[in-house]
């Protein structure tokens, strides 16, 4: 259950301290086991010094039962003075002890707190900072891009868009395994749990301020319903959505995605392609591969192209796209370009490897 969230309440209203447990930023720090590891260590070792000392000068303690102090009324004598507790039967009673106490004990005993509380008010500063991180996240995203749904599908379209140069700070997942959510935050993505199927959670996660919307989802009907949500939510954003089945296509097309990608037909050809001309299928993976290689890429028209053929230009063009319609580059309508098309091409993303 969600802090302060009521029955009823939409989870866009709630400001931003109630949507720690929904929103993750991404992390900058250490992780908490290891800070608090760092200081119980720490703890340990104040704890300990104070054990020696006390018991190298045991000489100079009196003891309620006159019978000198061991090593464990030392441990005793060390515990309950630097938690402040003080019980009294164990005591200073020569001066060099009482010295020793004013001098190194109490400032144990204070590092010692320090270290105990430190801890305590570092994971309710962590949670306060993670409330204002979030709430001015929500306050400036804008046109950044929503992946729902963070298995295979999610984490190779995350990929593609990174190695594209799209900031990490900008893309937001959607998922409902928490698993799946702590990675995607290892990353440095923003990370939403819930389900994409919820239009109170595609709210939270920026769905109406997004440009574009990635529809990971591992079931079809999940995918249809959550593309549904999306498109009702952002009208002009850039809806992409993957489908098992190539049957299923016109649903999600009509559901409002922009682009729909068959996974299974897709393979399908990858694998029968790969049993006669392995090598196409190696061309195919590179050019899918944003960030080594050659790779797929748009860009705008130069003036100087104006009227030219693609097929004249230093870049090995693949088509054309003119008010939002590609055309491939042996199409008729692309013998020549015109002012305000976009080029589809092939770009050279790193140095050829040597053999």
């Amino acid at each position: 259950m969600i802090s302060g969230f009521h029955p009823g309440e939409s989870l866009a209203n709630l400001p931003g301290h109630s949507l720690v447990g929904v929103i993750r930023m991404p992390d900058t720090v250490q992780s908490p086991v290891r800070a608090i590891l760092k200081r119980v260590v720490g703890a340990l070792a104040a704890l300990m010094a104070a054990v020696l000392i006390v018991y190298f000068d045991r000489d100079g303690y009196r003891d309620a039962n006159g019978d000198g102090l061991s090593f464990l009324d030392c441990v005793y004598y060390a515990t309950v003075s630097l938690s402040t507790t003080g019980y009294g039967d164990i005591a200073p009673a020569s001066s060099s002890a009482r010295l020793v106490n004013v001098l190194v004990i109490t400032p144990l005993r204070v590092l010692f707190l320090i270290v105990l509380v430190g801890t305590t008010l570092e994971v309710l500063t962590e949670r306060s900072r993670q409330a204002l991180r979030i709430q001015k996240w929500r306050t400036k995203v804008r046109d950044h891009v929503v992946v729902i749904g963070y298995g295979t599908k999610g984490r190779s379209a995350v990929s593609a868009l990174m190695g594209d140069g799209v900031d990490p700070g900008h893309i937001v997942v959607v998922d409902t395994s928490q698993q799946a959510l702590d990675a995607a935050s290892a990353i440095g993505l923003v990370t939403v749990h819930g389900t994409g199927t919820s239009n109170d959670v595609l709210r939270v996660a920026g769905v109406p301020r997004a440009r574009a919307v990635v529809v990971a989802a591992n079931r079809d009907d999940t995918s249809v319903l959550v593309t549904l949500t999306a498109r009702e939510l952002a009208p002009k954003a850039q809806v992409v959505a993957s489908v098992r089945e190539r049957e299923n296509e016109h649903l999600l097309r009509q559901s409002g995605a922009d682009s729909v990608v068959v996974s299974s037909e897709t393979a399908g050809r990858l694998l029968g392609m790969a049993t006669a001309t392995p090598s196409v299928v190696d061309m195919v993976e590179d050019l899918l591969t944003p960030d080594s290689g050659l790779a797929i890429a748009e860009r705008d028209v130069e003036p100087a192209e104006v009227g030219g053929s693609p097929r004249h230009l230093p870049d090995i063009v693949l088509g054309v796209v003119r008010d939002g319609t590609l055309y491939r580059v042996d199409a008729p309508e692309a013998d020549a370009v015109e002012a305000g098309d976009r080029l589809l091409y092939v770009k050279k993303v790193t140095a050829p490897r040597e053999s």
